[in-house]
C-alpha cells in the first residue's frame, strides 16, 4: 500500500535535461533504497498518536494536539517527496542527480570525467541491499560527489563500469584467454 502511494507522488522531469539530439537515452534511472522511508514512516505514526491523544486526552488541549499532528504530518510528506524526487541517472553519455521539492537541482558529470568510484557498504546496507557512492573526479567540488541509498550498489557500479568501456576511456577490451583483442 506505500508503494501505491510512493507512486502518485510528483515525478521529476528526466526527459527534459536529456540531450536527444545528441542520441542521449537513459541506460539506469536509480531511486533510493526504500529505506530511507522508514523517518517519514515513523512520523505517521507519531501523527496517528498526536490525534489520537487528541481525542481521548485533555480537551482543553486538543487543537494543540490536532496542530502538532499536523506539522509533523507536512514535514513527513515532506521528507517522502524529497527523497522519492531524489534521482541519480545513467546514460550513454553522462551521469546525473536531479532533487528537489520547490527548487530542483540537477548536478551532471560526464562519464569521461569519472575517474574512481568508491562502493561503500555499511553493515546493514549490506544486509538490506543498499550502499552508497562516492564519485572522485577532475573537479573535486561538484555536487555529484556523494550518491547515498542506492539500491543493488554493486549492479549499479558494474553498469556505469559498461558505459565507461563501451565509451573507449578504459583501453582495449581483453579477448579470451586475457590476450587484447586483435593481437
Amino acid at each position: 500500500m506505500l508503494g501505491a502511494l510512493i507512486r502518485l507522488l510528483p515525478e521529476q522531469d528526466i526527459e527534459g535535461h536529456l540531450l536527444d539530439d545528441e542520441g542521449e537515452h537513459v541506460i539506469d534511472l536509480v531511486r533510493k533504497h526504500a529505506v530511507v522511508y522508514i523517518r517519514p514512516a515513523l512520523e505517521v505514526v507519531g501523527v496517528l498518536l498526536l490525534w489520537w491523544i487528541a481525542l481521548f486526552g485533555p480537551i482543553q488541549l486538543g487543537w494543540l494536539f490536532l496542530l502538532g499532528g499536523l506539522g509533523l504530518a507536512a514535514h513527513a510528506l515532506f521528507l517522502t517527496l524529497r527523497e522519492h524526487r531524489d534521482v541519480f541517472v545513467i546514460t550513454n553519455m553522462r551521469v546525473f542527480r536531479a532533487s528537489g521539492v520547490f527548487t530542483v537541482r540537477v548536478a551532471t558529470m560526464p562519464i569521461t570525467r569519472i575517474l574512481d568510484i568508491t562502493v561503500e557498504k555499511p553493515v546493514i546496507g549490506r544486509v538490506l541491499g543498499y550502499g552508497h557512492f562516492i564519485f572522485e573526479s577532475a573537479a573535486q567540488a561538484q555536487g555529484l560527489r556523494d550518491i547515498r541509498f542506492i539500491g543493488d550498489p554493486d549492479g549499479r557500479d558494474l553498469i556505469i563500469q559498461r558505459v565507461v568501456q563501451r565509451a573507449g576511456l578504459r583501453g582495449p577490451r581483453s579477448g579470451v584467454g586475457g590476450q587484447m583483442d586483435g593481437r
